[in-house]
């Protein structure tokens, strides 16, 4: 354990069982020895128990099974743990999705996150963070490197509603003081994310023998950022950020789309065969772009891990992990998601 002289904290984070909200949780029961963690997830198709295997019997950690959209159980959370940080991971967040229903990433993103911030500012939190993209800004030239400032364009319903809850969270400061950060990342990647997102969705298909479908001409540029990069930049950010402030995380590597997927294939020992063209989805982006300067400057960080290497490291994990795979392919994880939450943890 590291910094185990460090005070305690009670840290409530919202979709916890999800991808980053899971390796971010990982990376602080790692680090810090006294804090206590408050899971609240609702465990939808895209939240897993099993990724949160290390928490076994971990006496600082809780799982509350709740909806940040349903008042009481927000409410519930905050009076049985009285937290003093809030970091809002819980969000609708495939596009694809929510040019589906974009009622159901309204009510989450936006309703959800009104809630949470109500009960924050009614129980004076130290701090309340939320966790954003780089989508809010629209689709830009890779050279354009839209910083903290620029204006939010976003594109398709995912990115409107994440928009929107920024918006909240700075009228919650600029109205209420309640003191705040938002973080717009870009496109994380590595363990336990859920395969309909590009990275995973790639690896999976291979390892299934079915074919990638490629939006387009393929060439769509996305920024990528290994996972650990991103906890380091929260775990900056909550511990040495001003109230007020909002941060961009990204790295230097922008990359087409079809490039990514050739390197993968080439990695998994695969040819182009397995890469099927499909039509473009409606507000489909070409390019998002963001600059990290402003958090470089002001907390000293930038990615470390090598872009190549983080990938190599996420191929072989999903590869050591395929019955993780089979579980959320076969649904199988739903009802594992049902029995250990009924049987060994909190709900609301």
């Amino acid at each position: 354990m590291e910094n185990s002289n460090i005070e305690q904290r009670i840290i409530l984070i919202t979709g916890g069982a999800g991808f980053i909200g899971s390796n971010f949780i990982e990376y602080l029961l790692k680090k810090y020895e006294n804090y206590k963690i408050i899971n609240f997830d609702k465990l939808t198709y895209a939240g897993n128990v099993n990724n949160l295997f290390f928490t076994a019997e971990h006496p600082n950690y809780t799982f509350f099974r709740g909806d940040i959209t349903v008042e009481k159980d927000v409410e519930n959370v905050f009076e049985q743990f009285n937290p003093e940080i809030v970091i809002n991971f819980a969000a609708e967040t495939h596009v694809d999705r929510s040019i589906v229903n974009p009622d159901k990433f309204l009510r989450t993103n936006v309703l959800g996150t009104q809630k949470l911030i109500n009960q924050a500012q009614e129980n004076k939190i130290e701090r309340f963070i939320q966790i954003s993209t780089d989508e809010v800004y629209g689709s830009v030239k890779p050279t354009a490197l839209c910083t903290e400032n620029s204006s939010l364009h976003p594109d398709n319903p995912y990115a409107a509603s994440k928009a929107a809850a920024d918006h909240c969270v700075i009228a919650a400061q600029n109205t209420y003081s309640l003191p705040i950060n938002i973080i717009r990342s870009s496109n994380n990647f590595g363990p336990y994310q859920f395969p309909e997102k590009f990275v995973p969705l790639i690896i999976n298909n291979l390892l299934q023998k079915e074919k990638i479908p490629l939006y387009g001409d393929g060439k769509s540029i996305r920024n990528w950022l290994f996972v650990k990069d991103f906890c380091r930049a929260l775990d900056l950010v909550m511990h040495e950020a001003e109230a007020g402030e909002i941060y961009n995380v990204a790295s230097d590597n922008f990359i087409e789309n079809i490039e990514l997927v050739k390197i993968i294939l080439e990695k998994t020992k695969n040819d182009e065969q397995f890469i099927n063209f499909v039509k473009e989805r409606p507000g489909h982006d070409h390019c998002y772009s963001i600059s990290y300067k402003k958090i470089k400057k002001e907390l000293g960080w930038k990615p470390k891990m090598n872009f190549l290497t983080g990938l190599e490291q996420t191929i072989i994990w999903y590869q050591n992990h395929q019955n993780w795979l089979q579980e959320i392919n076969s649904g199988l994880y739903q009802k594992m998601n049902e029995e250990i939450t009924k049987n060994n943890l909190l709900e609301s």
